[in-house]
């Protein structure tokens, strides 16, 4: 004898139920969809994982105080003084300066400059700062 109850089949005999044929065809459906929606969810997330390199944020000329500068230009002296010298640069995701350089800030660039006379060594665009 067979009893119907919120859409199972439930036989008295064994104590089993089982599902109609439309419920199990929906059921491979959910679950064929739920892996599809996983598998696109996870090639974003690689996508979105994948670093930027640290040379990617190099620049080979900035704009600063309405001037643009290139590599091996002079910066003013406002930008060679103390105040403007970044001593934490690995906080700021900066390469360690080469000896007789220094970091300072110039428009949203950070600029290594020669301490000697503050010639433009390299140049880092500012979202740098951000890099993880």
């Amino acid at each position: 004898m067979a009893q119907e109850d919120s859409g199972l089949t439930v036989t008295k005999s064994t104590g089993r139920s089982a599902l109609t044929c439309g419920e199990g065809m929906l059921k491979t459906r959910m679950i064929v969809a739920g892996v599809l929606l996983m598998s696109v969810a996870s090639a974003f997330a690689a996508d979105a994982v994948k670093p930027k390199s640290i040379d990617s944020y190099e620049v080979k000329e900035f704009h600063s105080d309405s001037k643009k500068y290139t590599i091996g230009d002079i910066v003013p002296d406002l930008y060679r003084t103390e105040q403007y010298n970044i001593k934490q640069w690995q906080i700021r995701n900066l390469p360690a300066p080469e000896a007789g350089t220094h970091w300072t800030y110039m428009g949203g660039y950070y600029v290594l400059i020669t301490d000697a006379d503050g010639k433009v060594v390299r140049a880092m665009n500012g979202d740098i700062f951000y890099h993880r």
